[in-house]
């Protein structure tokens, strides 16, 4: 029987039950994953290409260390075979029960899982389940201004760590976390500007600053901005009329204004966020720049041709 093979089997007699935790990159998903765990009664987390146990890293290696944005995916992604492997035989050998997968969507927590031999999640989290907006567009603003992100382990894991992540490591932050009763998801003792009490657990996490997350922010020509949107616009709905875009430079991205004529029969208000979400999502795949925000201006409604209005 093959390795993988094995492995499958052993993880189906085991049981192992996977939670996924998911959201937009650089939206606060790792600063909040232990909290999400400590509510699942999860001990594992599977993180951008790291299998974290409490607060240790037992297998993997971070995608954070790549040099740039399409490496660290791959990675995150686990394309490697000797990567998988090293995070199943971890998974195997600590005789992990549970785990919480992170990613960027339902489909990335599914494809890790896939690929790791384990069961499609059976619960799935979102982040805006845990954190207001504003939290979420302040952790937003961190990433892509000052390049930070966070592992969720403490930082010695990282300082010491063979693999050299000392050479991206910024800080290391805690967040207290009550043993008998969950504090609001995002609050830290931080925050609140309080000390912990005897009743809060304290978790340590270390911030770092990847080499292609500031050096990979691309900006491109308004021209070349606009083609792209136009296209995403016609893949999504090729009877959306585009009228007008305008294209705004920010600090810490493109504000896009977008007018369109719209077909008849549309929910105006769902197809509009539907729209404003697939063209951020294609955009940011495929050019690896930050719209921060798109506004979507309806002109008017297309009537039904004669045939389908009769």
């Amino acid at each position: 029987m093959a390795f993988r093979e094995i492995l499958e089997a052993f993880f189906a007699a085991k049981g192992i039950r996977v939670y996924a935790f998911y959201g937009p990159s650089g939206t606060g998903k790792s600063f909040r994953a232990k909290l999400v765990a400590q509510k699942y009664g999860i001990k594992a987390i599977i993180d951008d290409g790291l299998l974290i146990d409490g607060e240790k890293i037992l297998a993997g290696h971070s995608a954070k260390l790549e040099d740039n944005y399409m490496g660290a995916v791959r990675v995150a992604l686990f394309d490697a075979k000797d990567h998988r492997d090293d995070i199943a035989r971890a998974i195997a050998k600590n005789k992990i029960k549970k785990i919480l997968i992170l990613g960027t969507s339902e489909k990335m927590v599914n494809k890790i899982a896939m690929r790791l031999q384990l069961p499609i999640p059976e619960k799935y989290i979102k982040i805006e389940d845990i954190a207001t907006k504003e939290q979420i567009e302040e952790a937003r603003r961190s990433r892509q201004i000052e390049g930070k992100h966070v592992i969720p382990v403490r930082a010695y894991e990282v300082k010491e760590n063979k693999n050299n992540y000392k050479k991206i490591f910024v800080d290391s932050i805690r967040v207290a976390l009550a043993k008998r009763k969950l504090l609001p998801f995002g609050a830290s003792s931080t925050e609140k500007k309080e000390e912990p009490s005897a009743n809060d657990k304290l978790f340590e996490k270390s911030v770092v600053r990847p080499s292609f997350s500031v050096s990979d922010r691309k900006k491109i020509s308004q021209a070349a901005l606009a083609r792209m949107t136009g296209h995403y616009v016609k893949q999504y709905d090729e009877r959306i009329r585009v009228k007008g875009l305008s294209i705004i430079l920010i600090p810490t991205g493109y504000k896009l204004v977008l007018t369109v004529d719209l077909p008849f029969g549309s929910n105006l208000t769902e197809e509009t966020q539907k729209l404003k979400a697939f063209i951020i999502d294609m955009i940011e795949k495929v050019s690896q720049i930050l719209i921060e925000d798109i506004s979507i201006i309806i002109d008017r409604i297309i009537p039904l041709p004669p045939a389908e209005s009769a």
